[in-house]
């Protein structure tokens, strides 16, 4: 057994809930982080360190920009690179989406036209970035909020075609395919059926908003996961089996005890795939 299939539910990992984290022994936890937050050293690199002595961690970037038109940034990834080394990630993922534009950062993931050309450009983005971490990476889908035009390919097919031309795997985000099916009106269940199992290396469950009218659900990691979402990933777990799967809460961050009773929904899930809840 390797290390990935080892892995049961894991949580984000926050500051605030650091004494407790360190402490924890729940069977098969795990942690991720964004290594942005890590990658200039100082205390929190110290503590990160100390956590990784003792629980198994995964590193989930925002900053590698892969469907950019440009090459991911040399000093970025040497930095991504020392962190690896350090800290000896189980998983490391990346978003499928771009934040840099000739030289300027947009602080948000951004979408872009799923044409031939951006399948070219960020397949090499992808190999770039593996052969510089000395690793393969895992993708994570989108959430989308308006329909763009200019695609030649549906995202799986797009994502498919990433797997196989990079040998990259996925991280399939439940939350952002119900907040997806909800924008663009497509169904959630469809999507997961039609989801290459064998590419997910990582699961991601989250909780999401509404926008000011109500209209639009966002994926905003600030409230606890949607029955909804649940049920998803009930029903994923039935068709495809266990998958590490993480509980993402980055806003109105709930105690410490909360997040665990949320991860022990997951766990159970992954520990008896297809009963009812």
């Amino acid at each position: 057994m390797n290390r990935i299939d080892s892995l049961g539910a894991g949580l984000g990992l926050k500051a605030e809930h650091y004494a407790q984290a360190l402490a924890c022994n729940a069977d098969g936890l795990w942690y991720e982080v964004h290594p942005e937050n890590y990658m200039v050293g100082g205390t929190r690199l110290a503590w990160l360190q100390r956590m990784a002595e003792r629980h198994t961690l995964s590193l989930h970037g925002v900053a590698l920009s892969l469907a950019a038109d440009a090459e991911p940034d040399a000093t970025h990834l040497r930095r991504l690179r020392n962190l690896i080394d350090l800290i000896n990630p189980a998983l490391v993922s990346e978003h499928l989406a771009w934040s840099t534009w000739r030289g300027q950062y947009h602080p948000d993931l951004l979408p872009f036209p799923r044409s031939s050309e951006a399948l070219a450009r960020i397949s090499d983005n992808i190999l770039r970035t593996q052969d510089a971490l000395g690793r393969s990476i895992a993708l994570e889908n989108p959430s989308h909020y308006l329909q763009l035009q200019g695609h030649d390919w549906d995202e799986i097919g797009f994502l498919g075609e990433l797997v196989r031309r990079t040998g990259c795997t996925l991280l399939l985000d439940v939350n952002n395919v119900h907040v997806s099916a909800h924008n663009l009106g497509f169904n959630a269940e469809d999507y997961l059926d039609c989801f290459p199992a064998q590419a997910i290396s990582e699961i991601h469950l989250a909780g999401h908003s509404h926008d000011a009218q109500g209209a639009l659900l966002i994926d905003s990691h600030d409230a606890a996961i949607a029955e909804p979402v649940w049920a998803l990933y009930r029903h994923l777990i039935a068709r495809i089996g266990p998958r590490p799967t993480l509980i993402e809460r980055d806003g109105n961050l709930p105690a410490f005890d909360e997040l665990l009773a949320e991860r022990a929904i997951a766990q159970a899930t992954l520990d008896h795939p297809g009963a009812l809840p």
